[in-house]
Formats: structure tokens, C-alpha cells, sequence
């Protein structure tokens, strides 16, 4: 009973260190929505809607490489080292948008600051769940996602205390910045108790090393079983090249490609980001003031949490793709309710409150059905040699799409106004919907290994359809 609970007391020790990573990420994210309205004044950055929108998103522009370079890297070297070093840039970005003195400077260390943030959103999904165990994955991987919107809502809260505090002290966003610093620290600390994935281990060929990995986070017999398991798929993986794109030239390869970047991109066109970055502005174009609308702002940080939560339970209990379309459908309802509103309510005294209250829906389905099927789903599907680069990839194309909405959120709504703005959103919504009733595939209640094994089946039994029509 004993080696047990040491068992999950260890699995919980490498998961809370590993998610620090996504509360840097949440952190990093979040803290631009109250800083903004601050750095904007013209005695401090002098931001135009335009490079309100490259400040912004050059955090996400980062993040897109960060996702793609640092998958590959973590392909390489390891999970774990990379997680290391990525706390490094965590904190010298972080101190580096702090002091920044002009735009320029500022955006240069909000990129380095996203190389750091996407290396973590890749990495981080995809280390908790090659250690995890099977019936735990969807839990242990969605933490990261709790973890993230713990980070906004710390953000959030910060944001709303310095600002409501030291309104009049203008260069208050610089406090919100360098708070950063601190959960890059630990992050940096905690991983130094954290071994390494024992399924990247045995994929370079440290088996003994890869086993005791194992014996520390499963018992004896299981550990034995599982490290079994890994020793065939590494073996079948051994007989291909070394990883690169090329591998995704194989059909069932460039299928889980495909279906990796269409969730992805899912994620994003939902359009939950123009509330996460712009959640300030969306209320004070409401009609809330500054110091009212960061106050308002916690309420979406809360619902996050909360969601995640009920999320965290529920791929526990449901299948992955119901979920999803449910989530989607929800935040697609909640975007075309603030677009009619916006209109119908324009200038009442009651549409602030309106658009805080369907914001706050529109985070619940979000952040508990489509946030963290998302980020499972992307850690699940590849195989071994390709999941760095594979993952790596699919998030690739979730920043640049985050990167593209970022940049052009403050302008839309400059120019356009919000009921327009979100009325794109609602038809992405529909698109997304579309993708995943069509596309995506169930992965709950299976191992790594077993979902390998079930696309290449897929694909053979494919391969030999297309060889009977041929025939005839």
C-alpha cells in the first residue's frame, strides 16, 4: 500500500511541476488584457489600435515557432531538459518586457517571451501523457489546461488590484509584467525533481533507465507490462528513418497530421482569445469604465477555472468528440447572442452587464469541453518518433491562427465595432463544428501505443479498399 500512494504521490509531483509551464503560459497570455489600457496612454507606450494589436501578438507569432522549433528539440534532447531551459527564457523575457522603454523593444522581448510560451504548450500536453498512466491521461493532461486558466485568473486578479490601486501611476503595467519572474523560478526548480519521460528513454535506447522511470510511477508488475509495450512500438519505430516531415508523406501519418491541425485550429477560431487578451476593451466598449471593466474581467478568469475543473471530470467520464461538439456549439451560441445584443442593447445601460454575463457562458463551454479536448487530444494522437514534431506542428498552426486573431481583434473592432466582429466568429464557430462531426476521431479508453495501432489499421483497411476499386 505504501509504494502505492508513493507511486501517485510521485505522478502528482512531476504533473504539478510540468503544469507550472501552462500557468506561465496563462500568466503570459492574460496579463496583456489589463496592461494594455495602461501601456496605451501617451505618456507611456502611445499604442495606436495597430500596435496595441503587434504588441499583443507577437507574444503569439513567438509561440507559434516556440511550438514548432522547441517540438522538435524535445524530439532530441528530451522532454524534461527542454522544459528546463524554457524557464530560463521564461524569466529573462519576462524581465525584458518589464523594462521595456519603447514599442520596439517591447515587442522584440513579447516574441521571446512566446518562443517560451509555445515551446511550454507543446511540450508540457505531450510530456504528462507519456507519463501518465492510460486511464489517467485525460485527466493528468487537462490539468495543464487548469493550470493555464489558474494563470489568466492570477493575471486577472493582479491586473485589477495594481490597476484599481495605482491608477495613477502610469507605468503600473510594468508591475503586472514583472510578476512573471516569480512562477518562472519555480517552474525552474520543480523540474529538477522530475525525471524523464521513460517513453522518450527507451525511444534512445536507455531501456534500464527508461524501467526505473517507470518503477517509480507505476507498480512493479504494471511498470514490467507497460515497459513491454513501449519496447514494441520504439522497436517498430526503429525499422523507419529518423522524424521528419517526410514521414507525414505516409497516408495514415498525414491523416492524424491533418486531423492535429484542424483541432487546433478549432481551438482558435472560436475566437476565445479576443476575450482572454481583449476582455478589458470588449467591456469598456460595453460601456464598464477602465477600473469597472478589470474588476468585471475577474469574473471571466473564475468561470475559466471553474469550467476546467468540470472539464478535468468529465473527460475522466465522456468521450472526447461529443465533448467537443458540445463546446463548440455552446461558445458558437454564446458569440452570436453578444453580436445580436450589441445591437439591440447599443448604448442601454444594460448591455455591459449583457456582455459579461454571455462572456462568462461562452468561457464555461470553452474552458470546459473545447480547451481541454484540444490540448489531450494533440498530446494523444501521434506516435513516439513523430509526437514532438507532430504536436509541434499542430500547434504551430493554433498560435498562427491566435497570431492572426490577436493582431486584427483591436482593429476589427475599431473599425467594424463589436457585433460585427463577433459575427465572424459565430460563422468560424459553425465551420469548426462542421470539422470535428466530420474529421476527428474518439481516442478515450485507449493506451499510446493502442491508438498507434489503430490508425495504421485504419489506414491498411483503407489501402485495401482502394486496392479492390482499383481492381474492378
Amino acid at each position: 500500500m505504501k509504494k502505492s500512494i508513493n507511486h501517485k504521490m510521485y505522478l502528482q509531483i512531476i504533473m504539478v511541476s510540468a503544469t507550472f509551464g501552462g500557468l506561465l503560459f496563462g500568466y503570459d497570455t492574460g496579463v496583456i488584457n489589463g496592461a494594455l489600457p495602461f501601456m496605451e496612454r501617451p505618456d507611456q507606450l502611445n499604442l495606436t489600435p495597430v500596435t496595441e494589436g503587434l504588441v499583443t501578438s507577437s507574444l503569439l507569432l513567438g509561440a507559434a515557432f516556440g511550438a514548432l522549433i522547441c517540438g522538435r528539440l524535445a524530439d532530441r534532447y528530451g522532454r524534461r531538459k527542454m522544459i528546463l531551459n524554457l524557464s530560463f527564457l521564461f524569466l529573462l523575457a519576462s524581465l525584458g518586457t518589464a523594462f521595456a522603454p519603447n514599442v520596439s523593444i517591447m515587442v522584440v522581448f513579447r516574441f521571446l517571451l512566446g518562443l517560451a510560451v509555445g515551446g511550454a504548450s507543446s511540450m508540457v500536453p505531450a510530456f504528462l501523457a507519456e507519463m501518465a498512466p492510460h486511464e489517467k491521461r485525460g485527466r493528468m493532461v487537462t490539468m495543464n489546461e487548469f493550470m493555464i486558466v489558474g494563470g489568466q485568473l492570477l493575471a486577472y486578479v493582479f491586473n485589477a488590484i495594481l490597476g484599481v490601486t495605482m491608477a495613477d501611476t502610469g507605468h503600473v503595467w510594468r508591475y503586472m509584467l514583472v510578476l512573471c519572474a516569480i512562477p518562472a523560478l519555480i517552474l525552474f526548480v520543480s523540474m529538477l525533481v522530475v525525471p524523464e519521460s521513460p517513453r522518450w528513454l527507451a525511444s534512445k535506447g536507455k531501456n534500464t533507465e527508461a524501467l526505473r522511470v517507470l518503477k517509480q510511477i507505476r507498480d512493479e508488475k504494471r511498470a514490467k507490462a507497460e515497459f513491454q509495450e513501449i519496447e514494441a512500438a520504439v522497436k517498430k519505430d526503429s525499422e523507419l528513418e529518423k522524424a521528419s516531415l517526410k514521414d507525414f508523406s505516409a497516408p495514415w501519418l498525414r491523416r492524424i497530421l491533418l486531423i492535429g491541425i484542424g483541432i487546433a485550429m478549432v481551438n482558435q477560431i472560436t475566437g476565445v482569445n479576443s476575450i482572454m487578451y481583449y476582455g478589458t476593451q470588449i467591456l469598456e466598449e460595453s460601456g464598464f469604465g477602465t477600473k469597472a471593466a478589470l474588476i468585471a474581467n475577474i469574473a471571466n478568469g473564475l468561470i475559466s477555472v471553474i469550467a476546467v475543473v468540470v472539464g478535468i471530470w468529465l473527460v475522466g467520464k465522456v468521450n472526447r468528440r461529443p465533448m467537443l461538439i458540445i463546446g463548440l456549439s455552446g461558445t458558437t451560441t454564446a458569440l452570436f447572442l453578444i453580436a445580436i445584443f450589441s445591437m439591440v442593447l447599443d448604448g442601454s445601460a444594460a448591455l455591459p452587464y449583457v456582455v459579461l454575463s454571455l462572456t462568462v457562458l461562452f468561457l464555461a463551454f470553452m474552458q470546459g469541453c473545447v480547451g481541454p479536448v484540444t490540448w489531450l487530444v494533440i498530446a494523444e494522437i501521434f506516435p513516439q518518433r513523430l509526437r514532438g514534431l507532430g504536436s509541434g506542428i499542430s500547434i504551430f498552426f493554433l498560435w498562427i491562427i491566435n497570431f492572426v486573431i490577436g493582431f486584427a481583434f483591436p482593429i476589427l473592432l475599431s473599425s467594424v465595432g463589436l457585433s460585427a466582429t463577433f459575427f465572424v466568429f459565430v460563422a468560424l464557430g459553425l465551420l469548426g463544428i462542421g470539422f470535428v462531426y466530420k474529421f476527428m476521431p474518439e481516442t478515450n479508453g485507449r493506451t499510446l501505443e493502442e491508438l498507434e495501432e489503430h490508425f495504421r489499421s485504419q489506414s491498411n483497411k483503407g489501402d485495401k479498399r482502394d486496392s479492390i476499386v482499383k481492381a474492378r
